[in-house]
């Protein structure tokens, strides 16, 4: 076994944290969009879990691209972070990862700015964190060190099924779009946040 820098551990294991919580994210935003709710698990509670679990996961995100791009062991430039299939190390498997954290940072500017975008926009560019989703799973199943490893192929796949099953659920239930536009949009109108 070799043993690797602090850096490239922490790497790995904000990668792996990464997917985790953008996993969390992605089921979060299809349960809050179907509108799933219960005695116990209150609407609101869904979509404030959704906001926060997303800002964690950029705090993770952050983590993994800074521990990579510092670490020595590869050569991984910020510009390799953020322009895609330009680097030298894994060019097409970095490159997936720098595409999912644009597509991560188009949704984190849009949302930031929301009110003024208006719903219609935000809620357009706000589809590509399907996008971004996958992208980050390919990724990690293309440049991630324990890719290969059995955990992490059984860990993989858990979060590909659970996104599978919340996403079908998400194209069966009728209607679920009306009732979360017409309530923002109404509060957009109102111009609450």
């Amino acid at each position: 076994m070799t043993t690797g820098s602090p850096l490239w551990y922490l790497a790995r294991g904000t990668g792996v944290v990464s997917l985790a919580l953008l996993t969390a994210t992605v089921l979060l935003g299809l349960t809050s969009v179907t509108r799933w709710r219960s005695a116990r698990w209150p609407r609101f509670v869904t979509v404030s879990l959704h906001r926060n679990i997303s800002l964690l996961s950029v705090v993770f995100l952050v983590v993994h691209i800074g521990s990579s791009v510092l670490d020595t062991y590869t050569k991984i430039s910020l510009t390799d972070a953020f322009v895609p299939f330009v680097g030298s190390y894994r060019p097409f498997w970095l490159g997936l990862g720098a595409l999912a954290f644009d597509l991560i940072l188009a949704l984190i500017v849009t949302s930031l700015i929301r009110v003024r975008l208006g719903l219609r926009i935000w809620r357009s560019v706000h589809w590509l964190a399907y996008a971004a989703w996958p992208v980050a799973v390919l990724h990690g199943l293309g440049t991630g060190t324990d890719a290969s490893q059995r955990w992490m192929q059984l860990f993989t796949l858990t979060c590909i099924g659970l996104v599978g099953l919340a996403g079908l659920r998400r194209l069966v239930v009728e209607d679920a779009d009306d009732a979360p536009v017409v309530v923002l949009a109404a509060r957009e109108r109102a111009g609450v946040r």
